[in-house]
């Protein structure tokens, strides 16, 4: 993973160029574990622009982390037989 990699500046459009880099870069991220917002964050793009770059390339997705319900929700457990 290159570090001193210089993302292109925010809302500006990218030439066919910058954008291979642009995803080529996004992609060695995602693969080393950078979640998508993070990825968004860091790069100036949007959640949805980096999505579809990963998308376009390939990229096979992970599930989606974290507790989707909120911590107040206890586990399911399973029940006695009746």
């Amino acid at each position: 993973m290159s570090d001193d990699f210089a993302w292109p500046e925010p809302r500006r459009r990218l030439q066919p160029e910058q954008q291979d880099r642009v995803t080529s870069e996004l992609r060695k991220k995602y693969d080393a574990g950078a979640s998508i917002r993070a990825l968004s964050e860091e790069s100036g793009r949007s959640y949805g622009y980096v999505h579809r770059r990963l998308r376009e390339s390939g990229v096979t997705f992970r599930s989606r982390g974290g507790n989707r319900w909120g911590s107040s929700r206890r586990p399911l457990s399973p029940r006695a037989p009746r």
